[in-house]
Order: C-alpha cells, then structure tokens, then sequence
C-alpha cells in the first residue's frame, strides 16, 4: 500500500469513526455543540470581528504599507521578513488566532511577500488573546490573576524566539538574491501609502462592506472549527481513546517529574487548549509551577481546533502547514522552559513576594480583564446576532445586484 492510499484509508476510517461516534452519543454530541457555540457566540466572533475589520480597512487604505516600509529596517535584518510583517505579528498579538495567518495569507495573495517570507511570518505571529490569558485561563481557571503576568511572559517572547529561529527556514531561498539595506523615511513610507490606496481605488461604503463581509466569513469557519473540535474531543473521551493516548503522556511525564493526572487533560488540551487548560487548573494535589508550565504549552501550541483553522486559511494560498506545526511544537517547549525559569524571581519573589508594594498599573484587585470577559459573556450574543444580520443585508443586496 502506497503512501496516498494509506492517507485515503486513514481518512477515510477516521471519519466512519466520528460518524459512528457521533451517532452512538447524540446527547453528548448535543450537548459539546452547545458548548462549542457558546464560546463562539459569546466571545470568540465579538471579540475579534473589530480587529479583523480594522485591519481589512487598513489594508485597503495602506496605512498597512506605511507601517511596512517604517519597519522594513527592523524586520528584515531580526527576522528575514518585510517590514509589512510587523503589522501581522501586532495584529495577532491584540486579537489572538487565527488573525497571524489571516493577515499571512492575505499579504501573500497580494504579492506583498514570497512563500518562504510568509511561512516564516505565519510561524512567530500565531499568539493567544490577551483577554483569553489573563481573563479566560488566570483569574477563570485560576482565580490567581498574576499568573496571567507569567503566561504573557512566556507566551509573546516565546514568539520572538521561535521568529529568530525561523529565519533561518529557507535560507537558501533564491526568489530574492539580494536584500537591499533600507531605512527609516517617513517621506517614502507615506509616497507607499498613498499609492497602495490609489491602486486599491475602492469607495469608502464599497471598501466597508467587504472588511465585513470577508471578517465574518473568517469568523464563521473559525465557528464551526471551534464545535467541531469541541464535539471530537468529547468523542474520543467517550470511547477511551483519551485515555489510550494517555498512557502514552504518562510516560513522558514521568521523565519530565510533572504529574501523571496531567496526562488525560493535557490530552484534552491538545485538541482544544481551553478544555486542557480548565482541566488542568482543577487538578488536585499538583503545584502550580507544574500547572503553569503545562498551560504555557498548551497556550503556545494552540491546539489542534487552532491549527484547523490555521490550515483552512494557508490553504487558500500556497503557504504550507508543516513549517507552522513545527513553530508551534518549538513555541511551546520555549514557553514552558522561560515559565520554569521566571517562575522563582518573577511570581514567587516578584509578584506575591512583593504583593503589599505592587505598582498600580500591576493591580488586579478589579480583575479587570475578567469584568471584560463578562461584558462580552452578556452582550457578546446581541453583538454576534446584529453583525450577522448586517452580514446578511450586505451579502443580499450585492447577490440582488
């Protein structure tokens, strides 16, 4: 049996098994849907539709370009990638996955970047939300808001470091021979802005309309990624296949002197981060140095739902998987070992050491990211349903026309 004939039976046989699976337990089926709704419905879509249209926006009026050019000396020497990859890598930092390879794929349908840049760019801009560290996993998990102070800071320069080994990725590239020296002007930074926005010649309403409509179809892919991995995962604890995996982890763990109850959340966590990370967080008997640093892991990993997604987006360009999987496996072994190694100065001699004299702009006592995730828990439902309708609208009247 060759190798493409392997790959169709697994396939195949994979999806005989959910199919099988799924109609075995409809209720359970039903019932991680629901769940895999709701974290969409409430906070995914109305969390990152603002900066997903922003950003089509800021492309189309080329402010992109402008920021591109002002960073070209930055990003280019660090990181072999164009300037304009700076905007990507802050985009995913603020709004979280998938936006890094949005904004990828978008660049490298344009023309901006070449295939090796964009698979270089796609490998150190995938990053958690903000809002999901501190607010989701620290104080919801946790209920231990400085522990969001140790996953961002191995979490983003996790990032860095996996951006600095990248660029070594397709060296020996020859779609761009030589790398003209280039520097700060702010004078050809905006010449560049202005003539993208000429080229892109769209009016305002027109340009709008289709920053919405394509961040909503972005956002509708994301959901059904989101309950379908929610809806697997469930599967695949209820006919044991977690816990055959397990036993597998438990070997590892034991050599790395973490828990062996980590094993079957960490599993859990493997295809959807937040399920692993809720699951490990209420493991009892276990230190949060050993929690914080298998939730590092999984932050940076992203999980199987993430990487779907991540693979429906490359797929729609030439920009391959493979060099992204394997940034996520280095991000996230960066980020448990920099969380192993601040966790003494940092949260134990730094944060609770010192929590009597803590700055201000370092006080939770308001947890204010969680009153964030609740605003979004209680008006995130009215903010999806009113974007879809004006999705709907705008996507009929261009049908109609």
């Amino acid at each position: 049996m060759n190798r493409s004939r392997l790959k169709t039976f697994l396939l195949a046989s994979s999806a005989i098994f959910l199919a099988v699976a799924l109609i075995s337990h409809p209720k359970e089926s039903l019932k991680a849907s629901i769940r895999g709704l709701h974290t969409w419905w409430e906070v995914v879509f109305p969390s990152l539709l603002p900066f997903f249209i922003i950003a089509e926006l800021l492309i189309g009026f080329g402010v992109v370009k402008f920021l591109g050019v002002l960073l070209e000396p930055f990003m280019r020497p660090i990181f072999r990638v164009p300037g304009i990859g700076g905007f990507v890598w802050a985009m995913g930092m603020a709004s979280g996955n998938p936006a890094g390879a949005k904004f990828t794929v978008r660049l490298r349908n344009e023309g901006n970047i070449t295939q090796i840049e964009a698979e270089r760019l796609v490998a150190f801009t995938s990053c958690a939300n903000p809002l999901f560290i501190f607010g989701a996993v620290a104080v919801g998990f946790f209920q231990n808001p400085y522990l969001g102070i140790i996953f961002a800071i191995s979490h983003y320069p996790a990032n860095i470091f996996v951006g600095l080994v990248m660029r070594y990725y397709g060296i020996g590239d020859k779609t761009r021979n030589k790398e003209e020296k280039t520097f700060f002007s702010l004078k050809n930074a905006f010449q560049s802005m202005h003539e993208t926005r000429l080229k892109d010649n769209r009016p305002f309403g027109t340009l709008l309309g289709d920053a919405v409509t394509s961040s909503i179809q972005t956002l509708l892919m994301i959901g059904g990624f989101i309950i379908l991995f929610s809806v697997i995962n469930t599967l695949l604890s209820l006919t044991n296949i977690t816990d055959v995996l397990a036993t597998i982890i438990k070997i590892l763990f034991v050599i790395l002197h973490l828990p062996e109850a980590f094993s079957i959340p960490f599993i859990s966590g493997l295809f959807e981060m937040t399920i692993g990370s809720q699951l490990i967080s209420e493991v009892k008997n276990a230190q949060l140095l050993q929690q914080a640093i298998v939730v590092s892991f999984l932050l940076a990993f992203g999980g199987f739902s993430i990487q779907a997604q991540v693979a429906s987006l490359l797929s729609q360009s030439d920009i391959r998987f493979s060099p992204f999987l394997f940034a996520r496996l280095l991000q996230g072994i960066f980020a448990s070992l920099i969380t192993f190694i601040i966790w003494e100065p940092v949260y134990e001699n730094g944060l609770t050491g010192l929590n009597n004299s803590m700055p201000v702009f370092l006080n939770f006592d308001n947890d204010v990211y969680l009153h964030i995730l609740q605003f979004f828990t209680e008006y995130g439902p009215i903010i999806t349903i009113a974007s879809l309708f004006i999705y709907v609208v705008i996507y009929g009247r261009r049908a109609f026309r």
